[in-house]
């Protein structure tokens, strides 16, 4: 769900009896019931229009699908066999007249032309097919190095434009969920949503206790039955998918954890628990904003948040904030492996005062600290061109059978992956990654975990958006820095034996690969004057200084004891070899 920030001036702190003016009116609040009237839309959103014959379940059934479980939803819906293959029947006859209109395109060699047209048409259809088909088309749409400019700008229009609902359904369910009268919960709301998305919709609102200006987030009637039956379908046929095609990937597992997600991002007490952890944990990061959680007055369908003004990060091109989530990312996936898994440019606001703001936590995703460790030893070994160790590190992360034939593997690697490192780590494309890896992982059986469909999307996402502001960014090169920093660092044992073996090779010290470390990891900086500067600045001396700087401190302990015990034996080597020089004798 997308939460709208106006592009003007934050509301000021308004005594609860005065006026709040939401798009330049004002509002009178305290004729709220006839304001509730106003609010209600003649028109039908095309969700309903077109699919409300999937909210007709009984409050037992709603009751029993309120968390994701296969078995539970099969139940439900054998039982109801005519909607089953009404929905069938509505999603293949619709996706069916899109693709014939394709193909006619083709034949009649007008593709060009149509695009927008056919672009504008997909986003209907998926409007009306409901919120699971969105949220897939929310996952590409902020690729714009993947998705045609056409189809981007309409699937764009999904992350946070979509027909509301109807104001009257939603403040009833307000006052349904919480128990409460709606002019006694707000002393101020506005008559029409701010923002709509798939899940739900937002209103502005001023809390009648304290005055605060908060977000009220509505969940749309009938979702969770739509979701319920659109993953039981798209679950039973990646079943198919895989046996036809004999897939390698477990299909029916990456459903079920995208499908666990979502249901847990329908749960909107979970989700205002997501932002109250995501707030202690990633709050404290300089210029990152987290809005307060309303957790007492938020429900399963209402969810109260601190209101932030600001501006979409993909429309203000903030270089020195793409290097703040970038930074804010790496904590989430590596230090703390608590993250954002819907990191969409809906969900990324540049607030008023410049701070990077995240809005949506429904969908978060856990990574645990052995998967943390095998990703970071994997982006070490590809940026060192170490292939053979990079095919161990895919068997660790789970893509890779113990049994695979590991030098076939490591051929293969090189091959995929020489000419993309060869550029250099600033220059590795994240996308490129994945598409030159496909043929290698049909191939030798790579399986996706269902716990690396989400990171991998969170990190694509947010190359996705970054490119946006600059078609040249890549988002490992501005990561790497906080990974070498990290290696050379971290009190862990595994990465600390990670990187011996990385600076030593056949028993040889590499410190080529220790001085490329060190100076990636001075690059790992967040202030806006350094990232403003975007600096190149090789000066040996300086690189130097900071070096001897950093070995000699605390968190330089570990490098600083490989470098004395090079040290140590290359003063034993030269003593040994000016002993046996002075033994020898002198040739006259």
């Amino acid at each position: 769900m997308t939460l709208l920030l106006f592009a003007s001036p934050p509301i000021p702190a308004l005594p609860a009896n005065q006026q709040l003016k939401i798009y330049g009116k004002p509002i009178n609040h305290r004729h709220l019931k006839s304001s509730r009237v106003s609010a209600t839309r003649d028109d039908v959103d095309a969700f309903t229009e077109k699919s409300s014959y999937l909210f007709k379940l009984s409050s037992t059934d709603a009751d029993s699908i309120v968390e994701y479980d296969l078995r539970k939803i099969a139940s439900v819906y054998r039982r109801k066999p005519l909607i089953l293959l009404r929905r069938v029947f509505q999603v293949g006859t619709t996706f069916g007249w899109w693709f014939g209109s394709r193909f006619v395109d083709e034949l009649m060699e007008r593709s060009d032309q149509m695009f927008p047209v056919r672009a504008a048409e997909l986003r209907k259809i998926l409007v009306e097919l409901g919120p699971a088909y969105v949220k897939i088309a929310q996952a590409v749409s902020s690729r714009p190095d993947l998705i045609p400019p056409s189809y981007l700008d309409e699937l764009s229009l999904l992350q946070d434009q979509i027909t509301p609902f109807s104001s009257e359904v939603a403040f009833n369910t307000i006052e349904q969920e919480l128990g409460l009268p709606i002019d006694e919960l707000f002393s101020e709301i506005s008559p029409e949503p701010v923002a709509a998305a798939s899940l739900g919709q937002v209103y502005q609102a001023r809390l009648r206790q304290s005055g605060r200006v908060v977000a009220v987030k509505v969940q749309r009637p009938g979702v969770q039955a739509a979701i319920s039956l659109d993953i039981f379908i798209l679950h039973f046929i990646a079943g198919l998918i895989r046996k036809a095609r004999k897939f390698n990937t477990d299909l029916q597992a990456v459903v079920d954890e995208w499908a666990s997600s979502l249901f847990r991002e329908l749960d909107y007490k979970i989700e205002a628990k997501n932002g109250l952890k995501f707030r202690q944990l990633y709050g404290g990061i300089q210029d990152v904003l987290i809005p307060e959680m309303y957790v007492e007055q938020t429900t399963r369908k209402v969810l109260i948040m601190e209101w932030v003004e600001g501006q979409k990060l993909s429309e203000v091109k903030d270089l020195y904030l793409i290097e703040v989530g970038v930074y804010c990312s790496f904590n989430q996936l590596l230090e703390k492996g608590f993250y954002h898994a819907d990191p969409h440019p809906g969900n990324l606001f540049r607030s008023y005062d410049g701070k990077l703001a995240y809005i949506d936590f429904g969908m978060m995703g856990e990574f645990k600290e052995e998967l943390r460790e095998g990703f970071i030893e994997a982006c070490l070994h590809l940026v060192n061109r170490d292939f053979d160790a990079l095919a161990k590190d895919f068997v660790t992360l789970g893509l890779l059978p113990p049994t695979a034939e590991k030098e076939a593997v490591t051929k293969a690697l090189t091959g995929v992956f020489q000419n993309a490192v060869a550029k250099g780590v600033r220059n590795i494309s994240f996308g490129d990654l994945l598409g030159n890896l496909g043929a290698t992982m049909y191939k030798f059986k790579f399986r996706i975990p269902s716990y690396f469909s989400l990171v991998i999307r969170s990190l694509a996402v947010l190359e996705g958006i970054a490119i946006s502001s600059n078609p040249n960014y890549k988002v490992l090169g501005s990561t790497y820095p906080y990974i070498a920093r990290k290696v050379l660092t971290d009190s862990s044992p595994q990465l600390k034996s990670s990187l011996v073996a990385l600076l030593y090779k056949e028993g040889v010290f590499r410190i080529d690969r220790l001085e490329s470390l060190l100076t990636e990891s001075l690059r790992a900086r967040t202030e806006k004057a350094l990232v403003k500067k975007q600096t190149e600045d090789t000066d040996s001396r300086l690189i130097t200084k900071e070096i001897l700087s950093f070995t000699l401190t605390e968190k330089g302990a570990f490098v600083r004891e490989i470098l004395l015990q090079e040290f140590a034996k290359v003063c034993f080597y030269a003593l040994f070899y000016i002993s046996i020089s002075s033994t020898l004798p002198i040739e006259t």
